[in-house]
């Protein structure tokens, strides 16, 4: 991508897409389209049909999304699967029309079958059932790689998606109701270490075994696949018998009994942590194989005691009323 070129970042103020905003700032790209939902509502098609015939991006990143954690799918599943559905059409579709010249598509592992084998290979794709507790969500994520494809083998654009594995990072949602699993932590542990609580409790058993990556290096990893020259991205976006996918993450995985006893230890909460298996699980291992994206000569920069550190410290900043990691707090949001 020139640095010139036109560029759209859709879900510019989410987790992912700040970080891609903050790396492709870094690179140098001066020419970012950004819009706020109160200034494009993806899900209207007028609206998005309208801006994609005003602004002509040559590049889009699709990570506008409707997302969050077991609990706010399991109560909200119209909206995750109708939402999704509505914005991927929309952008997708306008994309084309627009004569866009790549589309990287933010996705999920959750798209792939709940007792994939493991590490998770992306043709294991619609192999078998999704897990319960996200299934709308991840039926709508698939439905975008299908809109890529569909794409690609009708009308030859080069459509693609990143199925990210768990992401964390800065800016992230820390709602106790609505956020993924570190986000949830970070949050509960502060406030129990604000409050002097003598314990946390934690969902689920603990024994699943999760795979997280820091969103920079999520974002690293989407902006070098754009990056790629079409001789390296021709095997991702024409094969008939692989969807046009690629996984994100950093090949190891860590319980969840493990993630919370060091969240645990970065935040100094010192009290018991309790785990509630009457609550979900979800799906029992979730790692990605790397092998596609490593072959092309990328790998993960931040180790998961790193990121950790640097999300507690950007929570402190923008959430806890400036209370610092080491300091007395002083306030709990």
């Amino acid at each position: 991508m020139d640095t010139s070129a036109k560029i759209y970042v859709a879900g510019h103020l989410g987790l992912m897409g700040t970080a891609l905003v903050r790396r492709l700032r870094a690179a140098g790209h001066t020419d970012l389209l950004l819009r706020s939902r109160q200034e494009l509502d993806l899900t209207e098609r007028r609206g998005v049909r309208n801006f994609f015939a005003k602004e002509k991006p040559e590049y889009v990143f699709l990570a506008a999304a409707r997302v969050g954690g077991i609990l706010a799918n399991s109560v909200y599943p119209a909206d995750f699967i109708g939402q999704n559905l509505f914005i991927q059409t929309n952008v997708i579709h306008e994309a084309y029309l627009a004569g866009v010249r790549r589309l990287l598509f933010l996705g999920s592992s959750c798209i792939y079958p709940k007792h994939a084998a493991q590490p998770i290979k992306e043709e294991y794709l619609l192999t078998g059932p999704l897990e319960e507790t996200n299934r709308p969500y991840a039926v709508a994520k698939i439905s975008g790689v299908e809109m890529c494809w569909s794409y690609n083998h009708q009308y030859g654009t080069q459509f693609f998606g990143a199925m990210p594995t768990n992401l964390f990072g800065l800016t992230d949602r820390y709602d106790l109701h609505d956020s993924h699993v570190i986000p949830a932590l970070l949050r509960k542990m502060h406030e129990a270490k604000v409050n002097d609580a003598a314990e946390v409790v934690v969902w689920g058993s603990g024994t699943p075994r999760r795979e997280f990556l820091f969103s920079d290096d999520a974002a690293d990893a989407c902006v070098f696949l754009m990056n790629l020259s079409d001789e390296q991205l021709k095997p991702v976006v024409t094969q008939d018998e692989v969807r046009p996918i690629v996984n994100v993450g950093c090949g190891e995985d860590i319980s969840v009994r493990e993630v919370a006893q060091l969240i645990a230890e970065i935040v100094g909460f010192s009290g018991r942590l309790v785990f509630d298996p009457s609550k979900p699980d979800g799906t029992p291992r979730k790692l990605l194989d790397m092998s596609r994206l490593s072959s092309l000569g990328w790998k993960p920069q931040t180790s998961l005691r790193a990121g950790l550190e640097k999300t507690y410290l950007d929570f402190c900043e923008k959430i806890a009323g400036g209370t610092q990691p080491n300091s007395t707090p002083i306030a709990s949001r």
